[in-house]
This record gives structure tokens, sequence and C-alpha cells, in this order.
């Protein structure tokens, strides 16, 4: 080519991505302008946790976000997204915790103030890691708006969230039954507990009725907890216990007596014995029963999970598992352990250390959630929100119905410390700035709340905190509310849902206007990934073994539904697609002699049939792509562009426009003409990709010499009517099938594709003048002698229907196998069913009568076609 350097043969991701992306950060492309006047497109990035190395699940959903981003971008918005990370309290303090045990102290060795010192230490040294993995996956976010969960601006808003809520009465510090972790000796929310289905065993124990032979049999999985039962518990309506209630039970091993109460709410009568123990401290449906009935709540297990001194002399200091072997063991010896059964059920955990959740009642700071559901609810149901899949939004309902207050309190080190003052007579102070003076006494020494907040909660704040709320900033004013969040389906409670009240809490808008929840990454078998399997795929290995334009357009064509099936082959397969890109792309820059920046307009009237068709092709192809996109569906558009790119472009238009290009067939001017229309689709052909596969788009369209300083700035294809051409796809499309149909032939007679034969065409009116004209392309492809069109074929040749045209193959003579007349006869067969099929529906009234008159039509063309097509089989044998 005379303007355009030679690709190398193949391509080599590393060679180009560390390049072109630091290309587009010096050239600032991912900076959006402050400039109310143009369309906006926001999103913020879900933020990943500061101490996180990026996984698959990371891989998927920023993905998914870039190729909207870059698809708004190129489609003239004004595009901010927004990135950061989050400082995951727990997940963080383990890690330094863990790091300061290396070393052989703690971090009450250090103290608070000394600690966080560290924590900080280590997120300036290792906190951008997560960031630098992205950028390798091509995230193209404004990394000048860089934020993190507790720099100085978010930490603001969080105090000053806090004080808004506390203020209006929604905040408040109280005594609750929470779930409590002891190994991070922490509370935490409700929807921070995972259930996992565990063996376990269910003991029957039977409590002495006091003063009296009788014996009262409970079952519990739980045989430690009973050190801690103040009641037992029936159902006021169950006659078998009617002349116990009011009664007192002798507690085993205790010898200590506890009423029988009635309890209508707790106890089931129809299950088990209906009986039940009652443990106020520790089980949360007990601690409510306990306050209907006025029980006495006994704690016997502390925050680090062993027993207290309540407990007893014996088992206090004990580990709660160990008490539970020693409490079966004293049962059996004094004969109260009754049966022991096998039992399976779903148990607590902490996900963060996989520790078993303890039910424990504590002091807690907790936000009153209903009134902030409420206007949460009604966003969606007004359609204020969308959530998509829509099948979410039933779930979302019946969490946010049935919503419990949220423990916004955590008892850690490293977060956002709780605005909450006291002073040395006890008078809380909740304030954004550290007080001075006490209101109430005018005290000015103050000791702040230890404990710090949910992190969540300050997550809760992300779509306008990063934005600069509370002060009213620019980029509130042109980017918020932004217009949609692209986040994982397992975190629609713990964050979309207490963005969205946040959201319309402290702004009065909705934080966007749509939720796309994408599934989560399994294995090809539909498992979950996890390192004891050994089937987790690390996107930074599969980004140096592929490539990161492979591994997000496998990550965009396979993400529909709740499970997105995942294998390393599918990566291969395109990372194969991104060679067929380079190589077709260098065939082309070898014959096009034009930059783009110098191209002349397409005269659509001059154009071909090929080059009508190619167009019409790429024109329904940008349509396709640009809806799916509009409706989230990845997986539509990257197998749309698919498809066309390497069957229509790469396998037939390429193949069809050679014998022009290289001089075989036409004048100079048919050959400029196809250059050009050649360098119009693959313009727009990597336009359309470049979302999915920036690299490789980048790399190719910078050599096509584009107006504009990158493609991600260049205009995203939009379809365009002047492109459609029914009658030029349907021509071509029968030049395919033709060509299919003498390819099929000849593989069946096995004649090799040096055997060359001639093609009888039997067609009417302009059909007859296309095909004439286009004799020299079957002739090339088919690899025919001789085209004849509306001749009479031989007897003895071959007849088909393709596409409603009647053709026929002159075969040499050559013996006709066994093989090859069974072949022949389960086609007439087939064709003989389908048929009589047809028959009989358009001999149908009711369909005739209420069937769409197209599809009528079309029933009848089928019909036409497959008695012809009959007839051409039976000439065959």
């Amino acid at each position: 080519m005379a303007t355009n350097e030679e690709l190398s043969k193949r391509y080599e991701p590393k060679e180009i991505e560390q390049r072109l992306y630091e290309f587009w950060e010096k050239g600032e492309f991912f900076t959006p302008l402050l400039d109310a006047e143009r369309p906006k497109f926001s999103i913020v990035i879900p933020p990943p946790n500061v101490t996180g190395r990026l996984h698959i699940g990371h891989a998927l959903v920023n993905t998914l976000q870039d190729i909207v981003v870059r698809w708004k971008r190129m489609s003239g918005f004004n595009t901010l997204w927004l990135p950061g990370t989050d400082h995951a309290g727990i997940a963080t303090q383990m890690i330094v915790d863990r790091k300061l045990a290396k070393e052989g102290i703690s971090r009450f060795d250090l103290g608070r103030e000394k600690f966080v010192e560290r924590v900080w230490e280590w997120k300036e040294s290792y906190g951008h890691q997560i960031i630098d993995q992205l950028k390798r996956l091509g995230a193209s976010a404004d990394w000048t708006r860089l934020r993190f969960t507790l720099d100085e601006g978010l930490a603001r808003a969080v105090r000053t969230a806090f004080v808004k809520l506390h203020d209006d009465g929604l905040i408040y510090r109280g005594i609750a039954m929470v779930n409590w972790c002891p190994h991070c000796r922490t509370a935490i929310s409700d929807v921070e507990v995972e259930y996992e289905e565990r063996a376990s065993k269910l003991y029957h124990i039977d409590y002495p009725v006091a003063d009296s032979g009788r014996v009262l049999t409970i079952a519990t999985t739980r045989p430690e907890t009973m050190l801690g039962d103040t009641a037992l518990a029936v159902h006021p309506d169950d006659e078998r216990y009617q002349d116990v209630i009011g009664r007192e039970a002798i507690l085993p091993i205790a010898n200590r007596r506890i009423p029988i109460v009635a309890d209508p709410i707790l106890v089931d009568r129809e299950f088990g014995t209906g009986v039940v123990k009652v443990t106020p401290a520790h089980d949360k449906n007990d601690y409510e029963a306990g306050k209907r009935n006025n029980l006495v709540q006994l704690q016997v297990i502390d925050e680090g999970g062993r027993m207290t001194e309540a407990a007893g002399a014996e088992f206090a200091g004990l580990d709660r598992f160990d008490a539970r072997k020693k409490v079966v063991a004293l049962l059996r010896d004094s004969g109260a352990l009754g049966d022991v059964k096998d039992y399976t059920h779903s148990i607590g955990i902490h996900g963060k250390c996989e520790t078993v959740i303890e039910p424990m009642i504590s002091r807690q700071w907790f936000v009153k959630i209903e009134p902030l559901a409420k206007p949460a609810i009604d966003a969606v149901r007004n359609g204020t929100i969308k959530i998509l899949p829509q099948s979410w939004e039933a779930t979302y309902f019946n969490w946010m119905e049935n919503i419990h207050d949220w423990t916004i309190s955590r008892q850690l080190w490293w977060g956002h410390r709780i605005p909450a003052f006291y002073c040395a007579n006890g008078h809380l102070t909740v304030s954004v700035d550290d007080p001075t003076t006490c209101s109430r006494c005018g005290l000015n020494e103050f000791t702040q709340e230890t404990d710090v907040l949910d992190t969540w909660f300050s997550s809760g704040l992300w779509p306008f905190s990063t934005m600069g709320w509370p002060e009213d900033t620019q980029d509130l004013r042109i980017f918020y509310p932004t217009d949609v969040l692209i986040t994982g389906f397992d975190i629609l409670f713990f964050w979309v849902a207490r963005m969205i009240m946040f959201g319309l809490r402290f702004t009065g808008k909705a934080p966007f206007s749509q939720v796309f929840l994408n599934g989560l990454v399994r294995d090809e078998n539909g498992q979950k990934m996890s390192k004891t399997k050994g089937n987790v795929i690390d996107p930074l290995d599969v980004i140096d073994e592929f490539g990161a334009d492979a591994v997000r357009f496998t990550l965009a064509i396979f993400a529909s539904g709740r499970d997105i099936p995942l294998a390393k082959s599918r990566m291969q397969g395109y990372a194969a697609f991104a060679n067929k890109i380079w190589n077709a792309s260098r065939f082309a820059m070898m014959h096009i002699d034009t930059k783009l920046s110098s191209a002349k307009a397409i005269e659509r009237d001059e154009l071909k049939s090929i080059e009508r068709w190619i167009l019409s092709r790429l024109n329904e192809t940008t349509k396709s792509v640009n809806r799916a996109l509009s409706d989230y569906r990845y997986d539509e558009a990257s197998n749309a562009i698919y498809q066309f790119f390497w069957h229509e472009f790469c396998d037939w238009y390429i193949e069809m426009a050679k014998p022009v290009l290289l001089g075989r067939h036409g004048s100079e001017v048919d050959q400029q003409r196809a250059k050009r229309i050649l360098l119009e689709v693959l313009d727009r052909s990597l336009r359309l990709l470049h979302p999915f596969m920036p690299f490789i788009t980048e790399e190719l369209w910078q050599k096509l010499g584009g107006v504009e300083p990158s493609i991600m700035v260049a205009l995203y294809p939009v379809a365009e009517e002047m492109f459609e051409d029914t009658e030029a796809e349907r021509m071509v499309r029968a030049v395919q099938a033709m060509i299919t149909s003498v390819r099929n032939a000849r593989a069946e007679r096995s004649f090799t594709p040096k055997d060359r034969f001639k093609l009888y065409v039997r067609c009417e009116g302009r059909d007859s003048a296309f095909f004439a004209d286009y004799a020299y392309l079957l002739t090339d492809l088919a690899r025919l002698t001789e085209v004849i069109v509306n001749g009479d074929a031989p007897a003895g040749a071959h007849h088909d229907v393709v596409e409603g045209f009647a053709i026929a193959i002159e075969f040499p003579e050559k013996v006709v196998t066994k093989e090859q007349q069974e072949r022949a006869q389960r086609e007439l067969e087939k064709s003989r069913k389908e048929l009589e099929s047809l028959d009989a529906k358009l001999a149908n009234e009711q369909f005739m009568k209420n069937a769409p008159p197209a599809i009528v039509e079309g029933a009848k063309a089928r019909q036409a076609e497959l008695r012809t097509r009959i007839e051409k089989l039976l000439q065959n044998e």
C-alpha cells in the first residue's frame, strides 16, 4: 500500500497494550469536560476493596462498565466513569493484623492511633495494585477523579450523613440482639451473614418438671447454650402441657429452676415435642420471647466465643464448641441426654473469616430503616429506577418490605469513626466537627465513640459523595444523578438498596435511573470457582496468555444469565478472533491506498450489488449492536458483530472482492470503488468493535489515518436508512447458497477442489442480468468452468433449489456410492415430511384465518420451494 506501513503477520497484544493505555492517559481521553450544555453520561465504579487483587468477577463487571462507557463516549456523550476503592474495614484490618502477628505483636500492643497509622502505610504501599490491574484490563475510568472511601472529602460526607440521620431521629443507640463474629469481635448486619448447609447433630434433652415425676423433652443443635436457658416454653393451646404452664423445670447440669411459660409466637405445637428451651441472650427468637415474658437474659458466651463465668465454673473460659462436647458428655452421664440424631441445617457464617455467627445482646448504633426503605421501594415501583433483568425487582421488593433496622456500628479500629462524643458528665454530642464545648454542661473535654461505621454506610453515599457532596460542586451539578449502575446481583442489598435509600434521602434524587445486575462467573461446568477446587481463572494470567481484548470479548459474549460458565478454551477462541481481525485488516491495508481523512464520500448509486450487500449487512449489524447495548444485552451485541466480521466480512465479502481488488475482474474504476468500500467497512467495523476490544481496534484504526486523535473519540456507527438494501441481500444470499450447494455436492461425490463443473441457473427478468454479471464470482468461488443462465441442463445433472432458484450441476461421469444414494434418500424423505406438514397447515381453515398474512405467504413460498426441490431430487435418482 502506498501510505500505510505493513502490519506484522500476527497480533501480539503484549507489544501494544501498555503503550496504547499510556497514550490514552496522556491524551486525557478518559476525562470529561465540565460542560453542562453537552448531553452527559455518568456512572460510578463499584469500588473494589483496597485489599483486593483483580479476580474474574472484577474483570466481568468492569468490562461491562467499560463497554458502555466507551460506547457512550463515542456516541457523543460527555462521559464520566468515576473510579475508586473501598477501605474495606474488616478485610483490611485482618490483613494488617496478620502482618503484625508475623512481627510478634498485635494491634493492642500498638494502640489504636499507631495501628491506624500502620494501616494507612499498608494502603499507600499496596492500595494501588487493584487500580493498576484494572488499567491492564483496559478500563477507561477518569483516574484524575480517583476516590477512596476514607478520603478527607468522603469522610466529611459520612459525618454529615450520620449527623443528619441522627438529628432526624433515624439513628439511635440501643441494646439489641445482633449478629456477632467472635473472630473479628464485631457486630455485623443481617445481609453480611452468609448461610451454609452443614451436617450437625440434634440433641434431645430431658428437663424434669420441678416437684413432680414428669419430664419435658426439648431438641437443640446447640446444647452449650442450655447453660443460659431461663425458661421452657409451650403453646398455650397445647392440651398436653396445660398442667405445667406456670410451673418450673429443673435445668440439667446447672440444677437451676426456670419457669415454664406459654408463648404462641415462639412455639409451634405441631413441631417436635411442642416444648422449646428459651435462651434470651443467645437466640434472636428467644430474645423476643424473653422480652414478651419478662425473662432474665443470661450471657454464657462472650465476645470471643468463650464461655463466661455465668455458664458455671467448670465451663468458664472454654471455647463454645469445646463446651458443647463437655455439656453432651455430662448430660449423657446424668441420663438427661435422649436421642442424638444426624441433622443438616443452615448455619450463619461471617463470610470474611468463615466464623460461625454468635447471636448476642449488645449495645450498638442502628439506622431506623423503614422511613428510608419506603421511598426506595416507591422509586422502583413507579419506574424512577429500573432494575434489569426485571426479574430481580420482585427480590428487591421482598427484601425491602421485610427489612430490619440496620446495625451500623462495628467494633473495629479501621474505618469511619462514629462522630458521637461524650463529655465527662456523659452528655452526648453528635456533630460533623469535633465539639469544643458541651451544649448541656459547658465542659470542653470529650471522648469520641470507639466504634466505626459499617463499610456499607460510606459505600451507600458513593454516587454523590465522590462528586463532592455535601458541597455544591460542578461535578454534582453536571454528572449527578448518574445514569446506570452496573454491578453483581450478590450486592443488591448490601449496596444497591442502600445507595437508593441514601440518594433519595440526602439529595432528593434517585442516584441512578437504571441498575443492571450481572451474573456470577462459574467454571465451565457451572461450579463456583475456588482455590480448593483448582478451577479459578486468574484474569491477569489469561490477559498475559490471550490478551486483554480476548478476555473482555469472552466475558461480554457470555454475560447473560445468573450464572456465567467460563473456560479458558473460550478465551483462546476469541484470541483467534483477534487474530482474524488483525489478518483481515492486514489484507485490507495491503490494498487500500487512501487514508480515512482523505477518503471521498460514497456514492451509493454507483455501487455494485455485493458492495450494497455488505453495507446493508453492516448497517443491520450496527442497528443490532446499538439496540443490544441499549438493553445491556452484551451477549447479543458482541455475537452480532462477531458473526458479521468473521463470517460475512471475512468469509464472504473479502473473498468476493478479491477478483476486483487483485485486478482479475473489472475496470480501474471498479477497483478503486472496491478499495473505498473495503476501507469503509473496516473503519466502521473497528469502531463497532472498539468498546469490546479497545486495544487491537485502536492500533489498527490509527493506521487507517482517521481525523480524530483516537478511535475512542471517533463517532460510534449508527444505522443509516440509505444503506438498507433488501434486494442486494436477496441476490447475494442466493449466490452464497449456490456456492455452498456446489461445494457440498462436490464433497458428497468425492470430487476434489481441482475438479471444475458447469453450473446451470434458471431465473427470470432482472435476476438473469444479475447472474450474468456475477457469473465470474460463482466461477471463482465455486470453482466452476462456466455458469449458464437459463440454459438446459443435460440429463444426469445434479438438481437443487436454493433461495428460490433452480440450479443444476453438470458433473463428469463418476460412480455414485451407496452412501451417496442413502444421503439423497434421507434428504428426499425429510423434504417430503416437511411438505406434508405444510400442506396440512395450509389446508387448516383456522390457520389461514388467524395467521398473519406474512406468515401465510411465507408458508406458501416454502411449500412451492419444497415441491420444486422434491422434483429435482427425484431427477437426481
